[in-house]
């Protein structure tokens, strides 16, 4: 089904959306916006402009793809024209709940719906569907989408098998790298291993153990230049020597020593509290507030576009 897939209908445009669009765009995707937000064709037109010449550098794409979009001011009306759905409105159960009834209601019979939730499961806002809540699953990108690879199709108890398949070949088809969830949790994958990442920052920075500048170079430096070739279980093989048996050879020589850390961790664990937080964030801003935001945004897409480029020749472990 995904070789029919020609006009895909992409539902909020913020930033995730807008991203979005500038993918399915440089695939040769016909486009349909919604968003009633105000100023928010003008927001995409910049955004299309800041993210076409990263795509156009990662691949052969036409400029004139990047005109084939159309705003939508009538939802219900136009969906019977979408042969995907991607969704990306604000991560609040009772607003999903009642676009998805809607995007339910006015698609054809078949077409797939995909949210681009970060962390609300699908089964928590599919209750009001009355025509066919089977096709709706998540499809959640990791940002930016338009060149982050990732997505995780994490499918809902009542998700059929058909549509679950028809989303990661689309997937696929666009170059992405889904990965499919065989349950659901909150906050998926990725985004929980973010989380846990960011909680032990958090923690470190607010006892003043780091600054958030050494932080941030102490991933950069660091782990984070393995974790752009492989994940934490090849790493950790090969940090145990290599191949299949590296893995169970570092459990057992560094196993010890990890627990005793983790239970350090657990033990300081950041506790949200409003002192935490504030020093948290103070300690942040010291290092935020120094950097040229604009400069980091061309660096960040420069780089994915390199990475990639180095990656493609390669398949990923």
């Amino acid at each position: 089904m995904q070789d029919q897939i020609r006009t895909v209908a992409v539902i909020g445009c913020g930033v995730i959306g807008a991203s979005w669009t500038c993918l399915f765009l440089s695939r040769g995707l016909n486009v349909l916006i919604y968003d009633p937000a105000e100023g928010i064709r003008e927001s995409f037109e910049e955004y299309l402009q800041v993210a076409w010449p990263a795509l156009a550098a990662s691949g052969s794409v036409e400029d004139v793809l990047a005109k084939n979009y159309k705003f939508i001011d009538n939802l219900e009306s136009s969906l019977s024209e979408a042969d995907f759905v991607q969704e990306n409105g604000p991560e609040r159960p009772e607003f999903k709940q009642a676009l998805m009834e809607t995007l339910d209601r006015y698609t054809r019979p078949g077409v797939v719906i995909s949210s681009s939730s970060s962390g609300l499961p699908a089964s928590g806002f599919v209750g009001r569907c009355q025509k066919d809540p089977s096709r709706i699953l998540v499809g959640h990108p990791f940002n930016p989408p338009h060149l982050v690879p990732l997505v995780e199709v994490v499918p809902h108890p009542g998700t059929n098998t058909t549509t679950i398949r028809t989303a990661q070949e689309f997937y696929r088809s666009l170059g992405k790298k889904p990965i499919l969830l065989r349950r659901e949790v909150p906050g998926f994958v990725a985004n929980r291993l973010q989380a846990a990442i960011n909680s032990e920052a958090y923690s470190l920075i607010s006892r003043g153990i780091v600054s958030a500048e050494d932080l941030d170079r102490a991933v950069t430096s660091g782990p984070g230049l393995r974790w752009a070739l492989a994940g934490p279980f090849v790493m950790n093989s090969l940090g145990g020597g290599g191949g299949p048996n590296g893995f169970t050879q570092r459990i057992e020589r560094l196993g010890p020593a990890i627990r005793g850390w983790e239970e350090d961790m657990l033990k300081h664990r950041f506790d949200w509290s409003e002192e935490s937080v504030s020093v948290l964030k103070k300690e942040a801003l010291k290092w935020l507030e120094s950097l040229d935001w604009e400069g980091y945004n061309r660096k960040r897409d420069q780089m994915l576009v390199r990475l990639l480029e180095l990656d493609s020749g390669t398949s990923s472990p």
